[in-house]
């Protein structure tokens, strides 16, 4: 899964690498948890795309209740478009989620110790995902929400965990935006080297915020 994230890049450069006009502000965060507001670029209504703060962790549009979302901050590649929560907003409202890297906790003698993994050069990518609109039912409020799709681990992830989320970045980015088909059964082509190094536990709290959270606390480990 993919519980945790950090996108910390100027949010102009952002922009211009995913062909996106910038209209509103985005704080750069170290630490960043299911429920709490992310950036997401997803295409407009006017054939362009915009840049904008969603929930994190998905709605269904049927859903009776928002606590759903709660639970739903994945959703995976290999039942994507079947499942009745995903389906509709795999066909019709895909989105990219920034980033700058993400988390993973893997088990070790002392305990589980937390991992940043991010591309090989460093540099912003963004994870494939989907948005849903749900409106309250007693009080007509419209909520957008966000789900990041994961897959199986590649080789590099497999020494952290058994999944991990799916990456675009450039042109990949385009072909998950515009509902290329079999994009999904493309990952192995399109994901980006990877690099993961251990961090300190406080990242484990998801209170705990700053640059420091993603700093090395041991040996940095590239993919070959």
């Amino acid at each position: 899964m993919c519980g945790r994230f950090a996108f910390y890049s100027p949010a102009e450069a952002t922009a211009a690498l995913f062909a996106v006009e910038l209209r509103l502000e985005i704080e750069a965060r170290f630490n960043i948890a299911p429920t709490q507001y992310v950036p997401v670029i997803r295409n407009d209504n006017n054939e362009g795309r915009e840049f904008v703060m969603l929930r994190w962790g998905l709605v269904p549009y049927w859903a009776k209740d928002a606590a759903i979302g709660n639970r739903m901050i994945n959703a995976r590649a290999e039942t994507v478009a079947e499942k009745p929560a995903y389906r509709a907003a795999y066909r019709k409202r895909r989105c990219l989620i920034a980033a700058n890297g993400f988390y993973e906790w893997r088990k070790e003698h002392d305990g589980k110790t937390p991992y940043f993994i991010t591309t090989a050069d460093e540099s912003t990518f963004a994870f494939a995902g989907l948005w849903e609109s749900w409106k309250e039912p007693k009080s007509g409020e419209v909520l957008q929400t966000t789900t990041i799709i994961t897959a199986a681990a590649n080789d590099f992830m497999s020494g952290l965990y058994y999944r991990m989320p799916v990456i675009c970045s450039g042109e990949s980015g385009t072909h998950w935006l515009d509902g290329q088909a079999g994009f999904l059964e493309s990952l192995p082509d399109i994901t980006p080297d990877l690099k993961a190094w251990p961090v300190n536990r406080k990242v484990n709290n998801a209170r705990n915020e700053g640059p420091d959270l993603t700093m090395p606390a041991g040996e940095v480990k590239s993919q070959r």
